[in-house]
């Protein structure tokens, strides 16, 4: 009888050890490891960064006047002012970026986002002033000439590229106003361009679009 309990006892003994460590060995929101901003990154955001610049200047080679300035409707934008505001997007993103940066690391922050909802597709998802209220400086006003908006872009454009090839940094540890990291932000950038291509493109295809 003494036996059977003791062995009871160790039974039990032996069965709240495991139950400690394997509740030990389950990860938890405030314990995952911190994130590595890696070479494979790196040449996604340059790869994109690239082809979403180049399917751009595709789309706008040689376009006459009247094919920049064409709305499909009064409230719609032409395409020289989605250029302009892709341009004026990407110099608020690398104003972010920069403030990041200079704020430095924050490997304390716990709750990583996954790159996947930095990706977006629907150019009309978002009103563009919804971000800046009650400020509406990201909206074009058309002053400028199509090509002088592309001479714009790709310049900083190339920027980005730059800043990316170059970079040493562990960009997932680098936050803008504690939300998206860096690499988030960057991948934002051709996104947004992504995204706004699509509109491009309705635009081209609307029946009135000058030939």
């Amino acid at each position: 009888m003494k036996m059977h309990t003791q062995l009871k006892t160790l039974t039990i003994l032996t069965i709240l050890i495991g139950l400690a460590i394997s509740i030990q060995a389950q990860p938890n929101e405030d314990q995952q490891s911190t994130p590595v901003w890696t070479e494979e990154d790196r040449q996604y955001l340059l790869e994109n960064l690239i082809k979403s610049k180049d399917e751009l200047l595709q789309e706008t080679e040689g376009l006459t006047v009247e094919q920049w300035n064409f709305k499909e409707s009064p409230d719609r934008w032409s395409i020289n002012q989605i250029v302009e505001h892709l341009a004026i997007w990407e110099l608020i993103v690398m104003h972010e970026i920069s403030v990041a940066l200079q704020m430095g690391e924050f490997p304390q922050i716990k709750k990583y986002p996954p790159d996947s909802l930095f990706l977006g597709t629907d150019p009309n998802k978002n009103e563009t002033t919804d971000f800046t209220k009650p400020f509406s400086y990201p909206v074009p006003l058309g002053n400028n000439k199509g090509k002088d908006n592309i001479t714009w872009l790709t310049t900083m454009r190339a920027e980005s590229i730059e800043f990316v090839k170059t970079e040493k940094r562990n960009l997932r540890l680098y936050y803008v106003n504690f939300g998206p990291n860096v690499h988030h932000k960057c991948m934002q950038i051709f996104a947004h361009n992504y995204r706004h291509l699509k509109q491009i493109r309705k635009v081209r295809e609307h029946a009135s679009y000058p030939k």
